[in-house]
């Protein structure tokens, strides 16, 4: 009776603290509609993990975002790309809500914004940060309308939830939203890799992607493998949620051999700084050759992701001559549905001898050793622990292409690579740039710094770069109306702005001399100016607009409209 109340008492303790570490009634839905998720949190993205879970909102824009709970708006940002239009709202629980890609915030926060953005001239604000006092919200109450800004690929709403303190992030699941989700991940392929020169898979030292059959609902088995060393595998997988199509990320991945756990992680928080690791966590390789993402169940020595749980010799299996395997992979939604591949191995040793040819070259790199090299007019320059290992850099400049390796190493952090410019005119330095031309159809522009007879730009990608000149000014439409055209009748003015070269890099516009804010869609090049935001004084205006590219070239249109404006 002792032991079952103790036991009574443990169990209402641990449910009593998830319950405050997690409070899954403080929060509401900040859509009135029910959640379709699109993208989960922590699903494997470009170079980071997603740091929050994507509403629909079937399709359309300015459906009505609700404060999650009390609070206050702590910060605001308007940005061409990443969030697009965001508000951050914090509360009293410990934690703050994140709500982004907006059309627009609500009347008393949209005219505040309004007026940052016509005293700087600038459509981008920065982030803006609030004091309790300014901007306190209620549960339910209207902050914003959804929308399509910033880098999305269709209308939604990003939802996030931070530790305030810490800035944490957390999967907002564990707070009491629930989407509908009665289906199991869907595991795509297998591939299991040898992890030494010594380590053997069907008798070679080489990966393998294993053919998998599905025996019965989520249950699936591969072939049978021979094996011998230390191996690891890794596996394609994604989840769908109900109601949608979006082939979403997993909540958690466990490998079991023989029944023991080897390997476990999930995306219950991280934080941002590790997010980068992403790229360790993947087979990085393989998805810039194959735009398929492989997740390892193994860690990787520098990888410092803390997603990991307990895990056996890092998720490395060592497989012995003569004994038998069953390697067990099992896939996880929030919701707990689940998927579970088996592999049968047996260990095998080979005869054969083998050792690897290093390949050799001119240009090694000591990850831990700041190092730079030059080669005909480039030089390239690493700092400290640019590279998670040691290797063997292959760097050739041909035909002014400079060719640094591949694209298919990791970096930790960005490298210097610069150019002699001293050949061409000063002219031509005007319009010149450095663009990565591992597409050669598309050169992509990269932020060039110029000084004197040097350009140089910092990335984090390997590849092919090269010098481009750009003589073409930007291009610019007038859309809807055109010179001398009486347009009371508009609400706004749109005009399309493209450029083919090294991209668009500012736009001013103004009526009558003054400025005017114009936001731009960087999806369909379309700028967009609403009457509403001042009052025209008279009928004749004149609409000017200047458009420049990154090197400077400049174009720009000016006309007159007539218009009476009835506020």
């Amino acid at each position: 009776m002792k032991q079952t109340f103790l036991l009574l008492s443990f169990l209402t303790t641990l449910f009593s603290y998830s319950q405050e570490k997690y409070p899954e009634d403080y929060f509401r839905n900040p859509l009135d509609i029910a959640p379709v998720i699109a993208g989960t949190f922590g699903e494997l993205r470009s170079n980071h993990f997603h740091s929050g879970i994507d509403i629909k909102t079937q399709g359309k824009q300015g459906l009505k975002i609700y404060a999650a709970a009390d609070g206050y708006v702590s910060r605001i940002k308007v940005a061409q790309y990443g969030f697009g239009k965001a508000i951050y709202i914090t509360h009293p629980n410990g934690f703050t809500t994140v709500y982004a890609h907006l059309s627009k915030y609500s009347d008393k926060i949209q005219k505040y914004v309004k007026s940052i953005q016509y005293k700087k001239e600038d459509y981008q604000t920065g982030s803006l940060f609030f004091k309790k006092n300014k901007f306190p919200v209620k549960k339910g109450e209207i902050i914003a309308f959804s929308g399509d800004t910033g880098s999305s690929g269709a209308p939604h709403l990003h939802y996030e939830i931070r530790n305030t303190k810490t800035e944490e992030i957390l999967n907002p699941l564990l707070f009491g939203l629930k989407p509908e989700d009665t289906t199991a991940p869907s595991i795509q392929s297998l591939k299991v890799y040898p992890l030494n020169n010594s380590s053997r898979i069907n008798l070679q030292n080489k990966s393998f992607i294993l053919p998998l059959k599905n025996s019965s609902k989520g249950k699936y088995i591969a072939d049978r493998i021979s094996a011998f060393g230390m191996i690891g595998f890794g596996i394609n997988v994604f989840d769908r949620l109900d109601k949608a199509l979006n082939k979403n990320g997993v909540y958690s991945l466990e490998m079991l051999v023989n029944g023991k756990r080897f390997y476990y992680h999930n995306v219950e928080t991280f934080s941002f700084p590790e997010s980068k690791f992403i790229n360790l966590h993947i087979d990085y390789e393989h998805y810039k050759k194959y735009k398929r993402k492989y997740q390892k169940t193994y860690k990787e020595t520098a990888n410092k992701l803390s997603t990991y749980k307990n895990l056996v010799n890092n998720g490395i299996i060592d497989i012995k001559n003569g004994l038998s395997y069953t390697v067990e992979i099992i896939a996880k939604d929030y919701n707990g549905n689940t998927s579970s591949l088996k592999i049968p191995i047996i260990g095998k040793a080979s005869n054969s001898l083998f050792t690897q040819k290093i390949d050799t070259t001119d240009y090694k790199i000591v990850a831990k050793n700041f190092q730079k090299f030059k080669n005909k007019n480039v030089t390239v320059a690493f700092p400290k622990n640019t590279f998670y290992e040691d290797f063997y850099l292959d760097f050739k400049v041909e035909n002014g292409i400079a060719e640094i390796h591949t694209p298919t190493i990791p970096l930790d952090k960005s490298f210097t690579l610069t150019f002699n410019v001293s050949k061409y005119s000063e002219a031509d330095k005007e319009q010149l740039y450095i663009a990565n031309v591992e597409n050669s159809k598309y050169p992509a522009y990269q932020s060039t710094r110029k000084k004197d007879s040097t350009f140089y730009t910092t990335t984090k990608t390997l590849g092919k770069y090269s010098l481009v000149i750009d003589k073409l000014p930007p291009e610019i439409k007038l859309l809807y109306f055109k010179d001398q055209q009486w347009i009371s009748e508009l609400n706004t003015i749109k005009v399309k702005i493209s450029d083919n070269g090294s991209g668009i890099k500012n736009y001013r516009a103004t009526i009558d001399g003054k400025w005017i804010l114009m936001e731009y869609n960087h999806k369909n090049k379309i700028l967009t100016y609403n009457f509403s935001d001042k009052k025209l004084v008279g009928s004749k205006h004149i609409f000017k607009i200047v458009v420049s590219d990154n090197v400077e070239n400049t174009n720009s249109v000016s006309t007159t409209f007539f218009k009476k404006q009835v506020n």
